[in-house]
């Protein structure tokens, strides 16, 4: 199979045959492969979802593509190339790093990421948050923007009081959900209010060690296995969900519960 360093120069090398001989690939810009880098990173997070090792090569391998293919549009561009990048990459890393290519002692990962953020703000930022991506997906979004602000201790002190903020939020959304005919400005104040509640469970989140993201994936998934269940069993009775009653489809629901814990 080679080095790592061959297996890279040959895939460089392909990606400029390509470049050049294709017409799909030479059609792309940075533009037109983003959404398809965003599609790619979802499906690596599938393959890690599903803990199969197989299918994760290869979306590692698609990714890397992707990487190599802006550094190959860039270098076109006569901005930088893939070296110019991995050597950046490299130096950052070790800048950030001053408990390992340095002098600096730490006492465990807290101190690592307070350490990564301050060297952040000196580098280049101007606010802890500014390494938060616009076009997260938000409850992402939500947890990292918390997680940032507690690198500058920006934190509440335990999990009881974000518990407490929690049902807070909850009484105040509670105000406006149990009211029948809201105005517009009320419906307004109770999305407010619903946002308030979701990012203060996402704040809980991260004080019991739980990836909201991945937990309400978890459900998502299990939503719909339990639906699909449902489905073929109404099928089985040659009959539609639509046509059930709401009693009749939670029969059914119960049913695949006894499989779909």
């Amino acid at each position: 199979m080679g080095t790592a360093g061959e297996a890279f120069e040959r895939l460089l090398k392909i990606m400029d045959e390509l470049r050049e001989q294709c017409p799909w690939d030479r059609k792309q810009t940075l533009e037109s492969l983003r959404l398809l880098t965003i599609e790619e990173t979802y499906e690596l997070a599938d393959a890690i979802d599903l803990k199969d090792m197989k299918l994760l090569k290869e979306e590692i391998g698609d990714l890397m593509l992707h990487m190599v293919f802006y550094a190959k549009i860039a270098s076109e561009q006569k901005q930088f190339d893939i070296t110019e990048a991995i050597h950046s990459l490299c130096e950052k890393l070790i800048r950030r790093h001053p408990h390992i290519y340095g002098d600096v002692k730490v006492s465990g990962e807290d101190d690592v990421k307070k350490n990564w953020e301050q060297i952040k703000m000196k580098e280049r930022k101007k606010s802890v948050l500014e390494g938060v991506p616009h076009s997260l997906p938000a409850v992402v979004k939500a947890y990292r923007v918390q997680d940032k602000a507690k690198q500058v201790g920006f934190e509440w002190e335990n999990k009881q009081d974000v518990w407490k903020k929690v049902n807070e939020e909850l009484a105040e959304f509670s105000e406006y959900a149990d009211k029948e005919n809201l105005t517009a400005d009320e419906q307004e104040l109770m999305e407010k209010e619903f946002g308030d509640l979701l990012f203060s469970l996402v704040n809980f989140s991260r004080f019991v060690n739980v990836d909201p993201e991945a937990a309400l994936e978890k459900t998502n998934k299990k939503f719909i296995q339990r639906f699909l269940m449902m489905e073929e069993m109404a099928k089985e009775q040659q009959r539609q969900l639509k046509d059930m009653t709401l009693e009749e489809m939670d029969a059914l629901w119960n049913k695949t519960k006894l499989t779909h814990p």
